[in-house]
């Protein structure tokens, strides 16, 4: 395709609202326009790219006998109702009311709607195993939409989803789509870990994440590097460092206006570990004091999970519940709920002493108070692994897929059952399998991005060459772009031919923005000896050829 015909609106300064590198090359390269929070358009160069993604998407799809099917956006209520959700799940949904009245949504996700043409469907164990896939639009009202593509209302998604007559076939589908995923991601040339994860709003028993490192991922996930054991922070089990015990007597000590673990720790010249943190949070059954050693954070959904839905304290409730204010309170004679995180099991330490300005040190747990005891720290960098006892790191990354094993949850409210061998009516197992198309493209720039712009991997550019005739009012210049860029295009290659009568500085610039693997540039200098220069976007390093093997080589290349 040639430059000047294709809508590639670049822009020379950097957005001020964007943060995320993807963001602000997609902008600032002309693949992406933004018409609202949240609400991307996808110009022609990014949807090139996606319709690149998309194509591995469902060759390896395929490539395990799922079946593509297209399900309706707009959904009604009652099937969502049905299983629940429809009440579960909160203002992320968009619900509206179509003419007559009736409850609508806008589809976040397609469990239900898959299911219930199971349930129409599927009539026998010999129906089964079954998968079916759709490359979707979804709609999510996103509270804080951000990073560009990342996270926004709006977005496109391969979503599959397997239906099976046992646990054991639904292991297979589980492990061909975890095998399908790990090829999808290696063929878009992205660094990834597949880790342990929460199901959340999806439910069912066990689900994995697909995760790739980028500083502007908005998850993070704890590894380690001598066991491989990887899990998102929001589940992952670590073992914080060991602290000496100390003999300290129970005794109040005067803390005058010291009120965070980091003020007293300094005061008194103790390490933060030796400190009980309280925090008082506000759950749908009454107030909640949550307690972490000092140098650990509480991990929320994991409190979640304990006391469910909950909020923190305000300045004032805190006051109310417990008759001191926040920066004193500690667990000693509290009659509320106390959820304590298990490392606090072992050792002594100074806590609020719920008295103004006073701290109580040789604090020792299940002796001078008692709790429920979980595990509700965040997981830190230099914590043991659970598995071998090695150091743990923590990385920031970007979600690009999921895997989830169902079970029965959709199945039995939408009555998607089938006939067994022996005529009894039994409940289809079902596992769910989803990747976002546009965060693949925007993780492959995280990854793959230098000052000058996007260096695109070959399997998902826009294009795979770039030529690049620096001089447009020369001749002889442009009837050799026009014979290669027919040759290129006659031997399969995506060939951008920049024909801009620019200056030659614009036309690399731009080039390197746009990041196509390779650039063929043709200079009349080099072109007065019969030869093109060929230059890897990635590597920088550049040949020369003559004109006549030009194409050859470029196809060797790409």
């Amino acid at each position: 395709m040639r430059f000047s015909r294709l809508l590639i609106p670049t822009l020379r300064e950097t957005p001020s609202d964007a943060e995320a590198i993807s963001h602000q090359l997609m902008l600032r390269a002309g693949y992406v326009r933004q018409l609202a929070a949240g609400l991307y358009i996808y110009l022609p160069l990014a949807w090139r790219v996606l319709n690149r993604i998309n194509s591995i998407l469902k060759e390896e799809m395929e490539a395990i006998g799922a079946q593509e099917v297209s399900m309706p956006v707009l959904h009604p209520a009652e099937v969502w109702q049905q299983t629940g959700r429809w009440d579960d799940i909160g203002d992320e949904m968009f619900r509206l009311k179509d003419r007559t009245g009736r409850d609508m949504c806008l589809g976040m996700t397609h469990e239900e709607i898959m299911t219930w043409l199971a349930a129409r469907e599927i009539r026998s164990y010999r129906d089964l195993p079954q998968t079916w896939y759709q490359i979707q639009t979804k709609l999510r009202d996103e509270a804080r939409p951000k990073s560009g593509v990342l996270r926004t209302r709006e977005f496109i998604m391969k979503d599959s989803y397997s239906f099976d007559a046992t646990e054991e076939g639904l292991e297979t589908n589980y492990q061909l789509h975890a095998g399908a995923y790990h090829r999808i991601f290696k063929r878009c040339g992205l660094r990834f870990y597949q880790v342990e994860s929460d199901p959340g709003m999806m439910g069912g028993a066990v689900s994995h994440e697909f995760m790739a490192p980028s500083p502007a991922g908005e998850d993070e996930i704890a590894l380690c590097s001598k066991c491989g054991y990887s899990a998102n922070v929001e589940l992952a089990l670590s073992v914080p460092k060991e602290i000496k015990k100390e003999e300290w007597p129970f005794e109040e000590i005067q803390t005058p206006e010291k009120r965070t673990v980091n003020e007293v720790s300094n005061f008194l010249k103790v390490a933060p570990e030796y400190f009980i943190k309280s925090i008082l949070v506000i759950s749908d059954n009454g107030p909640v004091l949550a307690l972490v050693r000092g140098d650990q954070d509480i991990h929320e959904k994991k409190l979640a999970k304990v006391i469910g839905s909950h909020r923190p304290a305000q300045k004032a409730e805190v006051k109310e519940i417990l008759g001191v204010e926040a920066g004193f309170i500690g667990p000693v004679g509290q009659k509320i709920r106390l959820v304590a995180d298990e490392c606090l099991k072992q050792g002594v330490y100074i806590s609020g002493a719920n008295k103004p300005h006073y701290h109580i040190r040789g604090v020792r747990p299940i002796t001078d108070f008692n709790a429920e005891w979980h595990d509700i720290h965040a997981a830190n960098s230099g914590d043991s692994c659970v598995k071998c006892g090695g150091e743990l790191s923590i990385e920031r990354v970007i979600e690009i897929g999921n895997i989830f094993k169902l079970g029965t949850k959709y199945s039995v409210p939408l009555r998607a059952f089938y006939l067994d061998e022996k005529g009894l009516e039994m409940p289809v197992i079902m596992g769910s399998y989803g990747i976002g198309p546009a965060r693949i493209a925007a993780a492959a720039i995280e990854q793959n991005n230098d000052k000058d712009g996007i260096i695109w991997p070959k399997s998902i550019a826009p294009f795979d060459i770039e030529l690049l005739p620096l001089n447009m009012k020369d001749t002889g210049t442009v009837e050799v772009a026009e014979r290669l860029y027919k040759e290129m295009k006659e031997n399969g290659i995506e060939v951008l031919m920049d024909d801009r009568d620019e200056r030659a500085g614009v036309k690399f610039k731009d080039a390197d923005l746009l990041g196509i693997p390779f650039q063929v540039i043709l200079g009349e200098k080099n072109l007065k000896e019969d030869l093109v220069e060929i230059k890897d976007r990635k590597t920088k390093l550049a040949i020369k050829t003559n004109v006549a093997d030009a194409v050859k080589e470029i196809r060797e290349m790409a």
